[in-house]
């Protein structure tokens, strides 16, 4: 596969990577059973949205919540929970993907017996990244660590690299 270069004529993007240690967790509110890492946000990505790692402890769940404009994806990457949506509740676990529209009254709780773990995008931002860092800076741990670098359920062969 051919490597593309830019040429002067050309507008040459540099992506920005980041990995989980450089994510900042937060709790929104000291009652709150599930932390958000954020991963992109307006600032970083000059864009209205927001992309971020939500983890529930067990029994965790988000407030009832709704956003005016605002579509709000999540991606299940380990766990077991039920999303609810304007009354309707659906069981989800790894592989699957929740898509609520702007005005919908949803809730995502971790019914599962360990840490349920989920990507979440909002587009536009709707200022959830600001209501996110207004919250209390939270810590990330080694499971959140293994986890969000997909190393939790990995052979130890295919982890360490020789």
């Amino acid at each position: 596969m051919d490597t593309p270069s830019c040429t002067l004529s050309e507008s040459c993007v540099v992506p920005v990577i980041k990995s989980p240690k450089d994510y900042q967790a937060y709790r929104i509110s000291s009652q709150d059973t599930n932390r958000l890492a954020i991963v992109f946000d307006p600032t970083i990505a000059n864009m209205s949205l927001t992309y971020c790692v939500e983890i529930f402890d067990v029994g965790g769940k988000t407030p009832p919540n709704r956003h005016q404009i605002a579509v709000e994806m999540f991606f299940v990457l380990k766990g077991e929970g039920r999303a609810t949506c304007d009354g309707k509740s659906m069981l989800i676990r790894a592989g699957d993907s929740i898509l609520v529209p702007p005005t919908g009254v949803h809730v995502i709780e971790n019914v599962g017996p360990s840490r349920l773990y989920a990507l979440c995008i909002m587009v536009p931002n709707e200022d959830f990244a600001e209501l996110i860092r207004s919250g209390i800076p939270a810590e990330l741990d080694e499971e959140d660590l293994a986890v969000l670098g997909r190393q939790d359920g990995l052979p130890a062969s295919l982890v360490s690299c020789p």
